[in-house]
């Protein structure tokens, strides 16, 4: 009955790894269906590599992180536009000085690219007009007087926007803050002129709406409850506090001073990545199976229950990277078959304490278990020592160092299941018992 459950056990196994072969394999698997393609990064498809340098010279201390995260925000909707397959936008300090990395994989109009991301967000204030009259606030409800609150709808009619004065030059800045029942508000401080055209804007527009817009972009519809003087405004409504600081990071990214300049700009080809891209794979075939015949040289049957479970690990560890999905790059396809030879190194460490317990004397299915027993702890704290390192790599670094972190991580993750649950079964339900008669034989599994 037991080795029923193991056969059992190790034919799912099998069959899953087949049809996670079959999902990695993309022509095979694009004759099923077109269902989640291969995510490849800037190397591998092609593309530009912009780096912008930001000036926050002019930017308080308090307000630089709120600044940065909303020019990334904005940049990274101003690239979706260009209909870029797996965009990056992230920032990077280098040498004290705050950055902006794109990452433009597969786009053909670099150019045109580079004008749309190099235009510093703007920031403005509209008026909200319907069949041309000014639209009133379906709902006026419970806010104090010289605040604006977002409760508006727009109704079955035709709304236009009318361009004001007030744009986020005339704002100072914005924060985050909280009101008497702890619910989030946005507060905003304009200029001295800034404050003039905005008491105007409110005072023609009590119980009216005011949109506000990001790089033409609408981001916000408050309600006016009153005449606003001395230039300090709260937004209160119903948003969340992720919604109240995104709303902050964007006011900030259209008003306050922070230019971004392209210091660097790379083109790669994709002829280039694709070539690279075959070298890796054929490298990686090649490597597998040197560590195939290896471990057939070395530990004959045995070695043989590890190949199996060797190539299982790597249909279901591709099919993670596939369906999570992970942006693949060379440097993630390295991590990767880094995490092909760590995978093989735990039945290593099974299969040379199997031989130390068989020259004890032990049956082969005793020696096997103890093996497994006693080597677990050596293989947990190598893994885990490497998922360590993966992880303060990944987020203490940037770029393609991470994507190498993220695939290393992962495979060695996924190892420690196939080499010792995988491997373990499959000898569980193979290797007969047979008494070991001396220590040379021991030697020879």
């Amino acid at each position: 009955m037991k080795r029923k459950k193991h056969s059992a056990f190790l034919a799912s196994v099998v069959v899953f790894s087949v049809l996670m072969g079959i999902f990695v394999y993309e022509p095979l698997w694009n004759k099923i269906s077109g269902f989640r393609p291969w995510s490849t990064g800037l190397d591998i498809a092609g593309g530009s590599y912009l780096v912008y340098e930001i000036d926050l010279s002019q930017v308080s201390i308090s307000d630089k992180e709120s600044v940065v995260k909303g020019l990334r925000d904005v940049i990274e909707r101003r690239v979706n536009l260009f209909g870029v397959s797996e965009p990056r936008v992230y920032i990077e300090n280098a040498a004290g000085k705050e950055r902006l990395i794109v990452e433009l994989a597969g786009i053909k109009d670099v150019n045109s690219a580079i004008r749309e991301i190099g235009e510093t967000p703007f920031l403005d204030f509209r008026e909200v007009i319907e069949n041309g009259t000014t639209q009133p606030a379906n709902d006026l409800s419970g806010t104090a007087s010289g605040t604006l609150s977002d409760a508006f709808s727009y109704g079955t009619s035709t709304v236009k926007f009318v361009a004001t004065e007030l744009n986020g030059r005339y704002i100072k800045s914005a924060q985050l803050a909280f009101d008497n029942l702890g619910k989030p508000q946005v507060d905003i401080k304009f200029s001295d002129e800034g404050a003039k055209i905005f008491e105007d804007i409110t005072a023609r527009n009590i119980g009216r709406p005011v949109a506000i817009f990001l790089d033409n972009d609408l981001i916000e519809v408050p309600v006016v409850q009153d005449k606003i003087v001395g230039g300090e405004a709260q937004i209160t409504g119903s948003f969340t506090l992720d919604q109240a600081k995104t709303l902050v990071e964007r006011f900030n990214a259209g008003a306050l001073p922070a230019p971004i300049k392209l210091v660097n700009q790379q083109t790669i080809s994709p002829d280039f990545g694709n070539n690279s891209m075959r070298e890796a794979i054929f490298a990686g075939a090649i490597g597998t199976l040197a560590i195939i015949i290896f471990m057939l040289l070395c530990y004959r049957e045995f070695g043989i229950y590890a190949s199996m479970s060797l190539l299982m690990y790597t249909a279901i560890t591709l099919s993670v990277f596939k369906f999570v999905p992970v942006t693949m790059t060379l440097a993630g396809i390295a991590g990767f078959l880094l995490s092909i030879g760590m995978a093989v190194d735990a039945n290593i460490l099974v299969f040379e304490r199997t031989k130390e317990e068989l020259a004890k004397g032990l049956t082969r299915t005793a020696a096997i278990e103890e093996g497994f027993r006693r080597a677990w702890t050596s293989i947990r704290d190598s893994n885990i020592s490497t998922m360590i390192t993966s992880a303060v790599l990944y987020y203490f670094t940037s770029s393609f160092v991470r994507g190498f972190a993220l695939t290393l991580f992962i495979g060695v993750l996924i190892s420690m299941f196939s080499a010792i649950t995988v491997t373990r079964w499959m000898i569980r339900t193979f290797v007969k018992d047979k008494q070991s008669k001396t220590v040379s034989s021991a030697t020879s599994i």
